[in-house]
């Protein structure tokens, strides 16, 4: 079979680079093009070089169309509304399109599903690393076996992050809620100010830190009475959410249409 042709889009960024790195690492797929924004200091640069790796003969532009033509898939950690325009035409072209955006709101969130059921092959996640989607699955049974005990999400990042609480922190969240049967928005805490009274029974809340060059570090704590668990994870390198990205991009290959988590990936549902 084919190499996998895949463009990498946000080809500029932190994320972008390290996605670059492990589409050319991985046998089974092949950089196709590398995108930025119009005016980004990447343009017009090798993606290999720009990635820290050797040259790979292909520039980094601001077209995605020419982009896009002839690829088979995109690796998206983007912004939000650059990624619903995006999601919309791999869509058109039924093509694969991993998304590793956060921040998304409830609306943009319907427009991938749309996208989804109009022929495209989605895979969307607050975090594409193998070990988050292992510690979603833990959160989820321990907070159906945990039922009477208190959940607090706690997260740090570096101090250009954007959104908050994080992608990966809301994914827990879900996880949580999920294992209650409940809607995590309407029982969400997201802020803690002055004199707020005892903690609302049932409630998830989220603390959020930001600070240095921190990668990513979540704590998911079950307070119960007289103990307490903890269930951890620190990302240590950027290479874990690009390398799991990039295998569910190989994954998506033999699917059909639709819109799909990590969970599907490692082949975690139930």
């Amino acid at each position: 079979m084919a190499d996998l042709k895949i463009v990498v889009a946000g080809a500029g960024g932190r994320m972008g680079a390290a996605n670059i790195r492990a589409v050319s690492a991985l046998a089974g797929v092949a950089l196709h093009g590398a995108v930025d924004r119009a005016g980004a200091e990447a343009i017009g640069k090798d993606a290999g070089s720009f990635a820290g790796i050797e040259p790979l003969g292909i520039a980094i532009t601001d077209d995605m169309q020419a982009a896009l033509a002839g690829a088979d898939a995109v690796i998206d950690f983007t912004i939000p509304t650059a990624s619903v325009e995006l999601a919309r035409q791999t869509s058109a072209r039924g093509m694969i399109h991993i998304i590793g955006t956060t921040g998304c709101s409830p609306d943009q969130d319907r427009a991938f599903a749309e996208a989804a059921n109009a022929g495209g092959r989605i895979v969307k996640s607050g975090n594409f690393s193998m070990g988050v989607t292992l510690l979603a699955n833990l959160v989820r049974k321990a907070a159906t076996a945990l039922s009477a005990y208190d959940i607090e999400i706690l997260e740090m990042h570096h101090n250009k992050k954007v959104d908050a609480p994080s992608g990966t922190a809301l994914l827990l969240g879900e996880a949580a809620a999920k294992g209650r049967n409940i809607a995590l928005a309407d029982h969400s805490v997201r802020v803690r100010d002055g004199h707020t009274g005892a903690r609302e029974p049932g409630s998830i809340g989220f603390a959020t830190l930001r600070g240095g060059t921190v990668v990513g570090e979540h704590s998911v704590i079950f307070a119960g009475p007289s103990e307490r668990i903890e269930l951890v994870h620190r990302a240590e390198d950027r290479a874990i959410f690009a390398n799991g990205a990039t295998r569910a991009a190989l994954w998506a290959r033999d699917q059909k249409a639709g819109l799909y988590g990590m969970d599907e990936v490692l082949g975690l549902t139930d």
